[in-house]
Formats: structure tokens, sequence, C-alpha cells
């Protein structure tokens, strides 16, 4: 489902973020990635969203070749990808089911089938009683569990998260992974980036080590 083949990234600065980077993730395949604060983690999922392109090298999801694909078709393939962050990015003024709604508006969705997968999504993450209060009424775990409906209200064959936990405690961080594996039982390909190190002990899942740019393990 994601494959890099030799891939770097260096930015106009000279920094070079990823150097000659391969590897591949199967599709309903769960694997971590981590390293050092700047190892490259977040522009490798970047890269992945098709955010930013790469310098060197190719990298292609589901079999295509992002390098060729051409800009006016960006918006329709980052509906292949789920994205999950670390400070949820949830508009606070909206509800929780207009903040999971938001990927099926920009869509073009009809309403019965917004509501219908909204109410899907929040059932999965265990909030199907809390689609019209506001974020900030939320706990923190609970906000990032709005987060994740969001990301996977579309259906994505992929999900990525940056340090989805980081704002979250042992027990939490717990419970959001325990999604994570969830959805890729069903298929769904999840790529996390963390620097949490025990959880990752804990997980006994496949990790991509980065450091300075080169991807040493996994």
């Amino acid at each position: 489902m994601i494959h890099f083949d030799q891939v770097s990234k260096r930015y106009q600065s000279g920094h070079e973020a990823l150097r000659n980077v391969s590897f591949r993730l199967a599709a309903g395949e769960m694997a971590f990635l981590t390293g050092h604060s700047g190892a490259g983690k977040t522009t490798l999922l970047r890269l992945v969203a098709l955010v930013e392109r790469a310098s060197r090298g190719q990298v292609f999801i589901g079999g295509q070749n992002l390098n060729r694909l051409v800009r006016r078709k960006i918006p329709y393939f980052r509906r292949n990808i789920g994205l999950v962050f670390q400070d949820h990015r949830l508009l606070p003024e909206r509800t929780v089911f207009d903040n999971v709604a938001l990927p099926l508006v920009i869509a073009g969705a009809r309403h019965q089938e917004i509501a219908r997968r909204v109410r899907a999504a929040l059932d999965k993450v265990g909030l199907l009683g809390k689609e019209r209060l506001h974020p900030l009424t939320l706990s923190g775990g609970e906000q990032q569990r709005v987060g994740i409906a969001r990301a996977v209200v579309n259906k994505p064959p992929i999900l990525l998260a940056d340090e989805p936990t980081g704002n979250l405690d042992p027990e939490l961080s717990r419970e959001v992974m325990g999604l994570f594996n969830s959805f890729s039982d069903f298929g769904v390909t999840v790529l996390i980036a963390t620097h949490d190190i025990e959880l990752i002990r804990r997980m006994g899942t496949r990790t991509l080590v980065l450091n300075k740019g080169y991807l040493v393990d996994g």
C-alpha cells in the first residue's frame, strides 16, 4: 500500500530531511515511525499525504506513483488519507458531529450519507452519545477520539498519525492505540509517528526507525 523507493527530501534551506529511504507497508499493516526530534518523521508522513514531494526517489501509494500525480488531482488523492494530529485541530465553535462531518461535506456527500457515516465513526470511537457537544467540553482523550473519527469517516485505506498520544496519559494512550489497531484489523494501513518508546514496546508492532534522515531499522 505504501512503498518508498530510495526517497530523499531536501528543502530549499539545504537541509536534507530524508536520505535514500526505502520500505514497504502492506494493506492492513500497522507500523510505528520513531526517531529523535528532527529525524524526519513528520516529513515522511507529509510525503505520504502529498503535502510535500520527494526531491529524489519514488513514492508509491496503492501502486500509484505520486511523482506523476498532477496538481489538480491532489485533493482527490488526499481523500484516501486519514490524518490524526497531536493537537486534534478541531473547530471549537462547531459540534462534535460537525467536526467529524467536515471531510464528507468537503467531498460533497449527501446529508443522509453524512449522518449515517458520522454516527458510525463516532460509534467506533465510543462517542456516539456526544455528537451535539462542543470539543472544549470534552476531555483530552475524547477530543483525540473525535480527531480519529474525523480521520476515518471517509473510510480511507491509509491512516497517518503524528504523535497522537503526545498529550495523553499512559492509560488513554493505550486506548487510542487500541483504536488504531482495530482499524488495521479491518484492512486500513496505519502509520504512527511517536517518541513513546515504552508504548511501542508494549504494542510489539513493526517499527521504522529514522536517524538523521536515514532509515536505520524497520
